[in-house]
């Protein structure tokens, strides 16, 4: 390995190790969020020392140095150099692989195991067969050798005191491939948000962070992810993923609504015999009645539950919501464990309920 692999692999670690120690942080403030590429994201990483030269005094007359009369130095207008060190910021690229990786050990995150393989698949090439044909880029040199060698052994020219062997033409052969489709483990998530009166920007803000999170964590887990974005108040419909974070909408929530919508799009789109699916569903717990409540209830146990790997509900502290409906399920499902309730009083809990929804690892 080369010395600047090593030094570049050394840095990686001090990366990791900072984004580790830093990561409640950034899980709370979204700093992460708006930096998020295809692949990367981009982190500010303050107090890691960036190399500067530093030049000592000359001793000996160089260029520009001697005396001239081009020109009088004016009265500088700047301040006095200061003496001490000025902050430094150093922003990282870390994959988005890296990061859930980091997010899995620091919250101590239990690996999931898909449970089918939709559809869609991956072409993988595999050498499986030996030709007697073929590029010299593709020889197999221990079947070539075992070739020659039965062919010198059986027309008799072998000398065991010299064991030299020349292959020729007949006795080459070479590796052949073949391409298989294999199925690619994949999950949906359904991402639902009540959009009513009582959910406002820092609310919205929040789901943001845990959506990012959650995102992370499940597509280091499957090697296709699809997202799917409903808001409701008092009826449901089907959005972008950016109507979803920056939508403003007032007006009463029927939770139900969500619910329904939700069933279509997995009944239209998803085999739960082929798909891995968790939907989340983010609210202050406001509903419109109990009535509506018991409604959702049914659905999620008779339908919702039954078909998904996991059903998620974060709870996100709203001064103008009510708070009853996480009670409503805690007594509706204590005890099953393809439910996870989380509560979210502020960003600073943003951590611990990852930890909530993604600590059954289903």
């Amino acid at each position: 390995m080369l010395k600047i692999d090593r030094d570049l692999g050394r840095f990686r670690d001090i990366v990791k190790g900072k984004v580790r120690r830093e990561l409640r942080r950034y899980m709370s403030s979204g700093e992460l969020v708006g930096k998020k590429g295809k692949d990367l994201v981009t982190i500010p990483l303050p107090q890691i020392g960036i190399p500067r030269l530093r030049f000592g005094k000359n001793q000996q007359q160089g260029v520009g140095q001697g005396e001239g009369d081009q020109g009088q130095a004016q009265p500088g207008q700047g301040h006095e150099a200061g003496e001490g060190e000025g902050q430094h910021e150093l922003d990282v690229d870390i994959t988005i692989d890296e990061l859930a990786e980091i997010l899995g050990e620091e919250l101590e995150l239990p690996r999931i195991e898909p449970r089918g393989s939709s559809d869609t698949s991956t072409q993988r090439t595999r050498y499986k067969g030996i030709a007697m044909n073929g590029p010299e880029s593709l020889r197999h040199f221990k079947r070539t050798y075992r070739q020659a060698l039965k062919r010198t052994i059986a027309s008799g020219t072998f000398n065991p005191a010299r064991p030299y062997i020349v292959p020729i033409k007949e006795d080459k052969r070479y590796r052949t491939f073949v391409v298989e489709k294999e199925p690619r483990s994949a999950a949906v998530l359904i991402y639902m948000m009540d959009v009513s009166g009582s959910m406002g920007k820092e609310q919205k803000e929040i789901v943001r962070s845990q959506a990012f999170w959650i995102d992370a964590w499940l597509k280091h887990n499957y090697d296709d992810v699809e997202t799917r974005f409903i808001i409701h108040d008092a009826t449901a419909r089907e959005v972008d993923r950016d109507t979803f974070f920056h939508t403003r909408e007032s007006g009463g929530t029927l939770i139900s609504s969500a619910y329904k919508l939700c069933m279509e799009i997995i009944r239209k789109d998803y085999d739960p015999a082929n798909w891995n699916i968790y939907p989340f569903h983010f609210s202050d717990g406001d509903n419109w009645s109990q009535s509506d409540t018991r409604l959702c209830v049914q659905m999620l146990r008779d339908d919702l539950i039954p078909v998904s790997n996991q059903f998620s509900y974060a709870q996100v502290d709203s001064q103008y919501g009510s708070g009853q409906f996480i009670k409503d399920l805690t007594a509706a499902f204590s005890g099953e464990e393809a439910v996870t309730l989380s509560r979210v009083p502020n960003r600073d809990a943003i951590m611990d309920s990852i930890r909530e929804l993604l600590g059954k690892g289903r």
